[in-house]
């Protein structure tokens, strides 16, 4: 019997994968002034030991005032290099390969934990953070997220390079911490995902308007982090393929193609709404490796809960090696459940209000299996709560 291309190596740049099964970046919300905690090395420790080929640290803010909530993890100063070398470390000696996820909150900044409701934090909450002026959201344009949500200063032309200078030495730190992976959050209505929106970006300078100038700021931001990102090293951008406000898969396949030449290797396909309140259509499968050669765009988030974990892995569809996987075997169940979100919004759910599906079912009923099984069922249950 072939071996499963799931579990097969894989090789981007200069860096080998031992399998092609990726742990995404998920948000802890326990951090301590931008400093990791015990947990996080355990949190990521624990899918390393369980077989991952690739384990991805939570969303890393890049700026202070980039945090969306009290607890992130943040990367804006050469103090958090050595601790993010202890999970990057821990992570690579469990056999994994070690990544992490660069991000900027922008206007969604100053919210809730998820188990503390929707909306941003009160008067009280914010007169409790020690560094509360260092919180200063920013965004393309002066407009808020959503009813409730603080309404943020609109970047001066004059302060975008810093802004992106920003990212470039996060990404700097990333490699003196010992991550053979970066992966930019250019989805979910955070910073440059708001830039690239026709709703969130009014602005009339070189950086708003036309699509090329609404593109400017995440292809720039690229710019700077493969300068400072080694070229021996994977560059991964996750987009949101479509926000049902403006920016959708024939935007992406364009920014995406101009990304491909700025060094970006691999495309992390994700749908969020630009706007509080949007509604997103059901899940469905985007197809970038159509429009875009030769970059690897990982499966879609949503898994079909087929009981077949390597169901795309078929040319064009979502094979990162774009090599042949196994045939069909039948119509997938589909069944779709509520994504977690980011917790910086009202796409966040309690994991108590999720609806149990017929594979969790399944599984549920199972006797006891060898650990070894367990271990790949790591791409069914990933967390959805990615940064």
């Amino acid at each position: 019997m072939n071996e499963t291309l799931l579990f097969s190596p894989l090789r981007i740049r200069d860096v080998a994968f031992r399998n092609r099964i990726v742990v995404p970046p998920m948000l802890q919300y326990v951090a301590e002034g931008g400093f990791p905690t015990p947990w996080h090395i355990t949190n990521a420790g624990k899918f390393a030991a369980g077989g991952a080929g690739l384990v991805i640290v939570e969303s890393t803010k890049v700026e202070r005032r980039g945090c969306g909530a009290v607890g992130d993890l943040g990367i804006w100063d050469d103090k958090f290099i050595a601790p993010l070398r202890d999970i990057a470390s821990f992570i690579k000696s469990n056999g994994a390969t070690a990544g992490i996820q660069l991000g900027h909150t922008g206007r969604k900044g100053k919210a809730r934990r998820p188990w503390e409701g929707d909306g941003t934090l009160s008067a009280q909450d914010l007169a409790d953070v020690d560094d509360v002026n260092g919180w200063d959201l920013i965004g393309p344009s002066a407009l808020a997220f959503g009813n409730g949500y603080f309404t943020p200063r609109a970047l001066e032309r004059t302060e975008i390079p810093d802004a992106i200078d920003a990212w470039g030495k996060a990404a700097a730190r990333a490699d003196w911490a010992g991550f053979d992976v970066v992966e930019l959050h250019a989805a979910h209505g955070y910073l440059i995902h708001s830039f690239l929106s026709p709703e969130a970006n009014q602005r009339e300078d070189d950086y708003g308007g036309s699509e090329a100038n609404r593109m400017r700021f995440a292809i720039v931001v690229a710019e700077s982090v493969r300068t400072h990102w080694p070229a021996s090293k994977p560059l991964f951008v996750r987009l949101s393929i479509e926000d049902e406000a403006g920016w959708g898969p024939a935007e992406n396949a364009r920014l995406v193609r101009i990304l491909k030449t700025k060094g970006v290797d691999v495309i992390d396909c994700s749908r969020r709404p630009q706007q509080q309140g949007a509604e997103l259509l059901p899940p469905q499968r985007v197809r970038l490796s159509g429009p875009v050669r030769g970059l690897y765009p990982p499966r879609s988030r949503h898994h079909d809960h087929g009981g077949r974990p390597d169901h795309s892995r078929r040319p064009g569809r979502g094979d990162p090696a774009g090599q042949e996987g196994r045939p069909r075997r039948g119509r997938p169940r589909v069944h779709p459940q509520p994504e977690l979100g980011d917790g910086c919004g009202p796409e966040a759910r309690r994991r108590s209000d999720l609806q149990r599906g017929p594979a969790a079912d399944g599984l549920l009923a199972r006797k006891a299996c060898p650990p070894r099984l367990w271990r790949k069922s790591l791409h069914v249950a990933k967390g959805h709560r990615g940064g």
